[in-house]
């Protein structure tokens, strides 16, 4: 299967309703660019072409025209199990994810057991000067680091890219959050830590009050300090 048929596949699996409504969720992404492919489809067919040559020609082409063959190249991404081999193929592709949906996608297999080397590759993609390169390292420390292999200046490492990104600091808020309820004292202390934006303490506290798994009594605490913001 060559590129033209994966999009060929890719039309013949769209949904206009479908469509539409990822339109809403991405507004920055121009409509015309998404075929409107529902998850499901996408990932029986990163299955399909996992490990074939096809999968190696459709991600050595970039950039795509379609928001569907982004995400599409992200699940190819999660399949590879070789850890140089997925680190080199993301250090292709995250210079032209464009959107937070298909950022968001990505987490690779190969970074469960948090390979050597993987920090660094952390640190390199939190200080790129690219909004949806730095999403997605933060989103490493997320998605890898808050369970075995935590260390608190991971908290400190993502504050520090607090900035006029919208995507990014939403990220931050996420990933604070989501600290609350795995490591909540150090989540906490970096709440407090002045290196926030008013507006990224703001939504952290938000998604933490909306958290089932941050307890009430930190709860108590968050709104304490959310009536205390200017």
């Amino acid at each position: 299967m060559d590129n033209m048929a994966i999009i060929s596949r890719l039309r013949e699996l769209s949904d206009e309703k479908y469509r539409n409504f990822q339109a809403g969720l991405i507004p920055d992404l121009p409509g015309e660019r998404i075929l409107g492919v529902r998850m499901p489809e996408l990932r029986r067919l990163a299955r399909e072409l996992a490990g074939t040559p096809a999968a190696d020609n459709f991600m050595s082409t970039l950039p795509h025209r379609y928001y569907d063959e982004d995400c599409l190249h992200g699940l190819l991404i999660n399949a590879l199990r070789d850890y140089g081999e997925t680190v080199s193929a993301l250090n292709r592709f995250l210079p032209f994810v464009n959107n937070w949906a298909t950022c968001d996608l990505i987490k690779p297999k190969s970074f469960k057991k948090r390979p050597e080397g993987l920090k660094n590759e952390v640190l390199g993609w939190i200080s790129s000067r690219q909004t949806y390169t730095v999403r997605f390292g933060i989103g490493v420390l997320m998605n890898f680091y808050l369970d075995e292999g935590f260390e608190p200046g991971q908290l400190r490492l993502a504050s520090s890219c607090c900035c006029e990104e919208y995507y990014v600091n939403m990220m931050i808020a996420w990933y604070l959050a989501t600290a609350m309820a795995k490591r909540p004292e150090a989540a906490l202390a970096e709440l407090l830590s002045g290196r926030l934006s008013p507006w990224v303490m703001r939504k952290t506290i938000q998604k933490s009050l909306e958290s089932y798994r941050v307890a009430p009594k930190l709860k108590a605490q968050l709104r304490e300090i959310r009536g205390r913001l200017t």
